[in-house]
């Protein structure tokens, strides 16, 4: 028998080992009684690993305690009556304004049968904006069982800029309540292109671009591209621009951030800067950085008429021939003026034969005169900076003036020029710091335009200008 002891069964097989090769090698080389020694040594060794590990813990003196508890089990009758009120509480529907919907079609829709909340929605000021949804706006409402209800909800905006906001019409005690809470939009960038066929509206309608989208890209592009008469059948768009959603809806559209116009094989592209200091935000650039903005407008009237031009005349209160130094638009008095372009005002006064007059400098060496106003904007002082199309002024006939009109000088250096027929300047292009920020802007922009481009193999060789 071997001992009991783990290592003493080593141990002794070890020794049976040693005097087995001791009496079988007692003749053999000393490498081989070696080798044959270690050999068995091993096999010995493996011999008692395997054959004497133990199949499974022993655990015979292992304690063993019995732990007993008591668990609370949930009361199942409560849970499922509570299941079934908060079922009967509410039933939600959701619902989009369709054209020619009224009031009672679209909450008969939602399953609002409930003529307190129908009545409270139109008499009251705030909740009647319900009935003023346009088409495709989301309206959801919260109703018990039997159509009683108990939350209506929708956003507000206005298309525009402006600040959007959640309409809550709920119910208070035995009557109802409305309010409003700010909505905090979710911005996205939309990227869109389309094919001229017919109009650039019909393109734009066709890739479910807005049409204040659309009129932005004519805005973008007019100085480049005559979008009555110089559109052909193939010219292709390509636009990114932001929309504002709330709740996975779309709530308006922003500005147009980046677009490019293909007419007639000649490319034009602009890329929108925002600029802290400018009235309006910023800017459209070309990719470049120079301005596509024009540096002055070709007449500081919305509507008007020219009733005397930049040429010698006879003069109406001196009865002389005269070089007429200006352009004068006439128009009724109150008509308000628009600074052509952006500057600092250098003089606001009175001056002879010009009356009330402001007198702009411009960037580098250009400047504009405006005569004959009637009265200035408010506020407006020697040294204040003003934007293009800013309001600076009324039409009048102060002054020698025979008849309401405004008298538009444009001077460089001084000289006065004719404003129809000079080669007006685009806007001082980005330079410095600005210019390397815009790089950032222009970068990101042109690889989302590129994505947007077909396939050059369908594309018509294009030259940039």
């Amino acid at each position: 028998m071997f001992p009991t002891d783990k290592f003493a069964r080593l141990t002794s097989l070890y020794r049976s080992a040693h005097r087995f090769c001791h009496e079988k090698f007692q003749g053999s080389s000393r490498k081989t009684r070696i080798v044959g020694a270690g050999a068995l040594f091993l096999g010995a060794f493996t011999l008692g690993a395997a054959g004497f590990a133990p199949a499974q813990p022993d655990t015979s003196d292992a304690p063993v305690h019995a732990i007993a508890k008591d668990l609370a089990l949930p009361d199942l009758q409560q849970q499922v009556a509570k299941l079934q009120d908060q079922a009967s509480e509410n039933y939600v529907a959701e619902e989009k304004v369709r054209s020619g919907d009224t009031l009672a079609s679209l909450l008969t829709r939602l399953g609002v049968d409930d003529d307190g909340a129908a009545n409270f929605i139109k008499s009251d000021a705030m909740a009647r904006a319900v009935m003023q949804l346009r088409p495709g706006k989301r309206v959801t409402a919260h109703t018990s069982e039997d159509g009683e209800l108990q939350q209506l909800t929708t956003t507000l905006s206005d298309g525009r800029d402006g600040p959007a906001s959640n309409l809550i019409v709920e119910r208070n005690g035995a009557g109802f309540k409305s309010h409003t809470t700010p909505v905090e939009l979710e911005r996205r960038l939309e990227m869109r292109s389309g094919q001229i066929r017919s109009s650039l509206f019909a393109a734009t309608d066709a890739a479910q671009i807005p049409d204040s989208i659309a009129s932005q890209i004519v805005d973008m592009f007019a100085t480049s591209v005559n979008f009555a008469s110089d559109l052909r059948r193939g010219d292709r768009f390509n636009v990114i621009y932001e929309s504002f959603w709330n709740n996975g809806e779309p709530v308006r559209t922003g500005r147009v951030l980046a677009g490019e116009f293909v007419n007639a094989g000649n490319t034009y592209q602009a890329v929108w800067f925002d600029d802290p200091t400018s009235k309006i935000g910023g800017a459209y650039y070309a990719f470049d950085g120079k301005s596509l903005k024009k540096a002055f407008l070709k007449s500081p009237l919305a509507f008007t008429r020219i009733s005397s031009g930049f040429a010698m005349r006879l003069h109406p209160i001196l009865g002389k021939w005269k070089q007429h130094t200006g352009v004068d638009f006439a128009a009724p008095t109150g008509t308000p003026i628009h600074a052509s372009g952006d500057g600092v005002i250098d003089f606001v006064g009175q001056q002879n034969g010009y009356g009330n007059i402001v007198v702009i400098k411009h960037w580098s060496n250009y400047s504009t005169a405006y005569g004959h106003m009637s009265r200035f904007a408010s506020g407006l002082r020697k040294g204040m900076k003003v934007s293009q199309g800013d309001v600076i002024g009324y039409v009048g006939m102060t002054g020698w003036a025979t008849g309401p009109h405004l008298h538009y000088e444009f001077r460089i250096s001084n000289v006065p020029r004719d404003p129809l027929s000079v080669a007006v300047p685009n806007a001082q292009p980005l330079a410095g710091t600005q210019l390397q920020r815009f790089r950032t802007v222009s970068t990101d922009m042109n690889r989302r335009l590129a994505l947007l481009r077909p396939a050059p193999s369908d594309s018509t060789t294009l030259a940039s200008r």
